[in-house]
Order: structure tokens, then C-alpha cells, then sequence
């Protein structure tokens, strides 16, 4: 028979159970929306341009979102740390929903760029907070199943965000882009305020406020917004040589000099704590972080442009393409959070990870106008394998290096590092797409097409155009056009495969640490108002 205390236990660790289950619920449900909105508008984006009669926003209707993600990542992960993560994780919920309906009910391409940077803010919060809850929640070696689920949530709506962009614009709305994260956030706040149970500080408004980086704050947002601008006009909108160029840029760079006098002089809460930087082996960690970024969201955002133009794919058939690339990313995500969890060894995966994902990019360069549907699938299989290798391993290789009450500060600036990586490759990306289409314009009027087609074909409107290619009936244009793009999208491939070789050399740096399995509880709040921690006690 079961001893008293064992009846007495059972109904509290099902509470327990459950508590943990609705968490995890809610943390999936957000990191599902802000990691959706990053792919659900790959497909759309071309009937969307359309619609609105903006070919120019092509490119910011996402990286206006990766933008403000990169620029306000550490910011949120400050904010909690100061208010506590229940209150800072509910903000950015609500902040997403809000965004998500005006996204929804833009009247023209300016405001829902203005949306797609709210959503993008909230977006990066999201992302920022779910990672760090759950590292308060549980020990460094434990915490790899569930940072496992969080990357499969992330693969998930990769896998199906191309897919449900696709299906919205051809046959209902592209509005229904954003109106579908209005249920899903909304499950995930109802959960958060029932079941999220975290150390809560307490900290007055304004010691709160006067705690808070401004200066850190306002010059990490000059760095990710003047450089980014100044790196997207380049050469499109206006000269590489032009002093608006130059001056973003210039000033850009300068930003990053008053961020480090901030976080090293002037902040007593940083954003940033620069100790994180003492060590190669952390320094090593970002850059693969950066590497990882830069490569992976190119996939997921331009493969559905390479299958719309060179292929000729309907904006449905190019989501369901893609499906190798984000179903191969689930699954190596789920396996890395496994291995972690049962061997503690987490290099290995990290060098196999960037050496496949290298070699998927490098294939991406033989990408044409006749490429084979085993090809596009092979490829995208060996890429996609490679890149989940690297969702969690460089966030448990630095969070292992580091206490666990920086450990907050250590995954946002791995976390803004990422983000910045995503937003700087969907700029560059684009601007070297439209550099190299400009340069296609003779070829197609060489086989007859007009000025006119051409130049929609061609240059920063080329993307946005792509619908225009079903009404060309000549072979030799058509496959002119064909050409074009997929030797455009090759130059894009070779810089994505140079920076996941940056990444692979880095990797050699990063040093083996022990992943501790015993969990402390994480005291937020202000210096002067933390408790003491409690002892350490053997992780769920």
C-alpha cells in the first residue's frame, strides 16, 4: 500500500505537472507567432506588393520586422530582469496582438512597414523572453529538452509559414497573415497570467525607469537602424558613394563606439555586460550565433523567390517546396536537444551542424533554371540538417560559461547578435539580389523584351514583379528572365556560404564546459533588492 506521504504528494506533483505543461504551452505558442511572422511572408510577399502597388517594399516587409527584432532584444531582456519576466513577457504579447491588427487592416505599404517594426519589437521580445524563462525554470543540462521544443515550434512555423502565406494570398486574403495571431497570442496570454510562476521583484515604477540603459538603449538602436539603412539603400536606392550612405553608415559604426563607453562606464544596470567578452571561447560562441543567423533565415526567405521566378511555382507549390528545408531543421533540433540532455556534449554538434550547412549552401550555388525537383529537395535536406544543429548549442555553450544570474544578459546579447545577423542578411541578401538583377537588363533586351518589361524585371522591382512572368509567352524571354534570377540568387548563395564558413572556423574556438544539472532559482529585480539565492535544488 502507498504511504500517507506518498497520497499527499501525488495531487501536488500532478499541480506540478500540469503548471509546467501550461507553461510550456504558453512559451510555444509565443515563440510560434514571433518565429511565423518571420516566414509566413516569404510567399506573400509578392501579391502583397502587388496589391498595395508598392514594388518597393518588397524587401522591407520583412526586414523591417527582422530590424526592429535585432534592435529591441536586449532592451527586453533588461526590462525583465528589472520588472520581473512574467509582466515584461505579457507586455510583448499584447504589443504582438495589437501590432498583428494593424499589420491586418493596412490601408497602404507605409503602414503595414510600420506595423511589420511594431510586430518586429514585440517579435524580438518574444523570442528574447521564452529562451530566458525557460532558463530560470530549469538546470543548463535539463533545459536542452525544452529549448529542443521551443526549436521544433520554431521549425514548425517555419515549415508551415510559407505554407499558410501561400494558401492566404492565392485563395482567401494575405490579411489573414496577420489576423491568425490574434487566437494563438491570445491563448498564450490567458496561460501566462494563470500559470507562470517566477521570482517577481516587485521594483517601483521609477526606480524601475531610472534603473533602465537609456543611453546604452538609444545608441544600440542608432548602431542596428543607421547601419542597416545605410547597408539597404547602398547601391539601389541611392550610390554606395552618396553622403546618405556614407553618413548612415559612419554614424552607425559610431554607435557601436558609444554603446561600449555605456555599458563600460556610464550603465550601472548594461544591457550589456562586457565581462561576457573576457573570453574567446564566448566570443567564438556570437560569431557562430552570427554565422547561424545570417545563413538559415536566407533559406526560409529567398528559396520561395527562387522557386516563384526560376521555376515558376505558384506561391502555394513554393511553400510546399520548401518543406525539406524547415522538416529537416525540426528534426535535427529535436536530436540536438536529446543528445544534450542524455551526453552533456555539445561542440560536436555545433562543427557537424555549420560543416553540413555549409555544404547545403554551397549546393544552392548550381541552383538554375533546370534544376531538378531532387536536387532543390537534397539540397535543402543537407542545409536544413546542418542549420538545426545550431538553434540551441551556441545559447547552452554560453549560458554554461557564464553565472546563473547573468545568464539573462548572456542569451539576450547572444540572442541580439542572432537577430542582427537575420536582419543585416535579409538587407544585404536583397541588395546584392537587386545589384546583380540590374545588371541583367541588357541580356533580356538582347532577346527582344521591351524597355518597359524589363525593367520591372530588373533592379530593386524585380522581386515585386514576379507575378509578371506567367504573361510572357516567348520561350527565349521566358527563359531569359528564368536566367536571370537564379544567376542573381547565385551570387546571394556564394556570400551565404562564405559566411557559414566564417562560422565553421570560429567553432574551433569554443571550449567544452561542464553543463551543470542542479537548478538555482534566478532573482530578478535590482541589484540592492535581490535576496540572496536559495540553495540549489536538483532540477525538474
Amino acid at each position: 500500500m502507498a504511504s500517507e506521504m506518498e497520497i499527499l504528494e501525488a495531487p501536488s506533483q500532478q499541480r506540478g505537472r500540469l503548471r509546467i505543461f501550461a507553461i510550456m504551452i504558453a512559451l510555444a505558442l509565443s515563440m510560434f507567432v514571433a518565429a511565423l511572422d518571420q516566414t509566413i511572408m516569404a510567399t506573400a510577399i509578392p501579391t502583397i506588393a502587388a496589391n498595395l502597388h508598392s514594388a518597393a517594399g518588397y524587401t522591407w516587409i520583412g526586414g523591417a520586422y527582422l530590424l526592429a527584432n535585432a534592435a529591441g532584444a536586449c532592451i527586453w531582456a533588461k526590462l525583465s530582469d528589472i520588472w520581473g519576466r512574467k509582466l515584461i513577457l505579457l507586455i510583448a504579447v499584447a504589443w504582438f496582438f495589437l501590432s498583428s491588427i494593424i499589420c491586418a487592416v493596412a490601408v497602404n505599404m507605409q503602414m503595414l512597414i510600420a506595423g511589420r517594426a511594431l510586430q518586429g519589437v514585440a517579435g524580438g521580445g518574444l523570442l528574447q523572453l521564452v529562451t530566458i524563462v525557460i532558463s530560470d525554470l530549469f538546470s543548463v543540462r535539463h533545459r536542452s529538452l525544452y529549448l529542443g521544443v521551443m526549436e521544433f515550434m520554431w521549425a514548425v512555423a517555419g515549415g508551415i509559414g510559407p505554407l499558410l502565406g501561400g494558401a492566404f494570398s492565392e485563395y482567401v486574403t494575405w490579411r489573414w497573415n496577420f489576423w491568425i495571431n490574434l487566437p494563438v497570442s491570445g491563448i498564450a496570454f490567458v496561460l501566462l497570467i494563470f500559470f507562470l510562476d517566477v521570482h517577481n521583484p516587485k521594483t517601483g515604477m521609477m526606480a524601475g525607469v531610472k534603473a533602465i540603459d537609456w543611453f546604452g538603449s538609444l545608441s544600440v538602436l542608432g548602431l542596428t537602424l543607421m547601419l542597416l539603412l545605410g547597408l539597404d539603400f547602398g547601391g539601389e536606392t541611392f550610390a554606395w558613394s552618396s553622403p546618405q550612405v556614407i553618413c548612415l553608415i559612419i554614424f552607425g559604426a559610431l554607435c557601436s563606439l558609444l554603446f561600449i563607453y555605456s555599458e563600460k562606464r556610464l550603465a550601472k544596470y548594461p544591457l550589456m555586460p562586457l565581462g561576457i567578452f573576457a573570453r574567446l571561447s564566448n566570443i567564438a560562441t556570437l560569431a557562430v550565433a552570427f554565422a547561424h543567423g545570417f545563413v538559415f533565415i536566407a533559406g526560409e526567405y529567398y528559396l520561395p523567390l527562387y522557386l516563384q521566378s526560376a521555376k515558376e511555382a505558384s506561391p502555394m507549390r513554393s511553400g510546399v517546396l520548401i518543406l525539406p528545408l524547415v522538416l529537416a531543421e525540426a528534426f535535427s533540433g529535436m536530436i540536438t536537444g536529446a543528445v544534450i540532455h542524455r551526453t552533456g556534449r555539445y561542440r560536436e554538434l555545433v562543427w557537424l551542424g555549420l560543416i553540413l550547412m555549409t555544404i547545403g549552401n554551397g549546393l544552392y550555388i548550381h541552383l538554375d533554371a533546370f534544376s531538378s525537383l531532387g536536387e532543390i529537395v537534397g539540397y535543402q535536406f543537407l542545409s536544413g540538417i546542418g542549420a538545426g544543429f545550431l538553434f540551441q548549442t551556441p545559447i547552452i555553450a554560453i549560458q554554461a560559461a557564464v553565472s546563473q544570474e547573468d545568464t539573462a544578459t548572456a542569451t539576450a546579447t547572444l540572442g541580439f547578435v542572432r537577430n542582427m545577423a537575420t536582419a543585416c542578411s535579409i538587407v544585404i541578401g536583397g541588395v546584392v539580389f537587386q545589384n546583380s538583377m540590374g545588371e541583367m537588363k541588357s541580356s533580356l533586351l538582347a532577346v527582344g523584351m521591351s524597355d518597359r518589361l524589363a525593367s520591372q524585371m530588373t533592379g530593386g522591382s524585380a522581386a515585386a514583379n514576379i507575378e509578371y512572368i506567367k504573361d510572357i509567352h516567348d520561350p527565349a524571354q521566358l527563359l531569359a528572365v528564368k536566367e536571370a534570377f537564379a544567376w542573381s540568387m547565385r551570387n546571394m548563395w556564394i556570400l551565404y556560404t562564405c559566411m557559414s564558413a566564417v562560422g565553421v572556423f570560429f567553432s574551433a574556438f569554443i571550449l567544452k564546459a561542464r553543463l551543470n544539472k542542479e537548478h538555482v532559482e534566478t532573482v530578478t529585480g535590482l541589484r540592492e533588492e535581490k535576496r540572496p539565492p536559495t540553495e540549489a535544488v536538483t532540477s525538474v
